[in-house]
């Protein structure tokens, strides 16, 4: 089966790719990510959820905390504080999820990993609460270190973490953030740069744009949606 084998082998060299990871690379906890919690909540999916990190971050009282992680190894530590962890691509493990189950989705730079985010967008829904949302980090194609390779430099480089991390199979803008999650039905609550550089090179660029893309400052964007009734 020509199909089998070319999404096997596919799997496999994504997976090696992320084996070669360092350590912390699973260990990340975000912090800057619960603002755009919901006040009230008591069931979350942290989608490439690592080792957990995050998640510990949102124990609680009578919260029910799931994770999908690609690396065994990472799914294991885990799996030794919650107890429903899935281990392998996230599109393999959604029809294990159960439906109508989570208050809060969450993607911390995933999205930008996946062969289809668009699709997994559409499919998490249905295991969405009524008033269920989404959040996610995504990076920014126009962080100026991106920018000003491709326009200077004239060059792609692919490097072995950040905008450039070799394991980002899509890259977005602010604007196609927000198309993708309108085209896969939901609504915006809240859309915003986060993590942004403390470099004057920004400013320098922008000398001769009159100011006009001060957006390449901002090297990543949180996004909380709602799905669409």
């Amino acid at each position: 089966n020509v199909s089998f084998k070319k999404n096997y082998f596919y799997k496999n060299y994504i997976y090696m790719d992320y084996s070669r990871k360092p350590e912390d690379y699973f260990s990340h906890q975000r912090v800057e990510l619960l603002e755009f919690l919901p006040e009230q909540f008591s069931t979350v999916l942290d989608v490439g959820c690592g080792e957990g990190s995050f998640l510990k971050l949102l124990q609680g009282e009578n919260r029910e905390l799931w994770g999908i992680e690609l690396i065994e190894k990472q799914a294991k530590k885990a799996k030794e504080t919650f107890k429903n962890i899935f281990s392998g691509p996230v599109e393999d493990n959604l029809s294990k999820l159960p439906e109508n189950h989570f208050d809060v989705v969450f993607f911390n730079d995933v999205l930008e990993h996946l062969s289809d985010p668009y699709s997994v967008l559409e499919q998490i829904k249905k295991h969405l609460k009524k008033d269920g949302v989404v959040i996610s980090s995504i990076p920014n194609i126009r962080y100026h270190s991106a920018l000003m390779s491709l326009l200077f430099k004239k060059d792609w480089k692919y490097e072995s973490h950040g905008i450039m991390d070799k394991t980002h199979l899509r890259f977005f803008t602010n604007k196609s953030i927000v198309r993708m999650y309108e085209e896969a039905g939901y609504s915006i609550i809240s859309h915003k740069g986060i993590n942004l550089t403390r470099s004057l090179k920004p400013w320098l660029y922008n000398i001769p744009l009159l100011f006009t893309a001060l957006d390449m400052r901002i090297l990543q964007y949180a996004t909380l949606a709602k799905k669409n009734s």
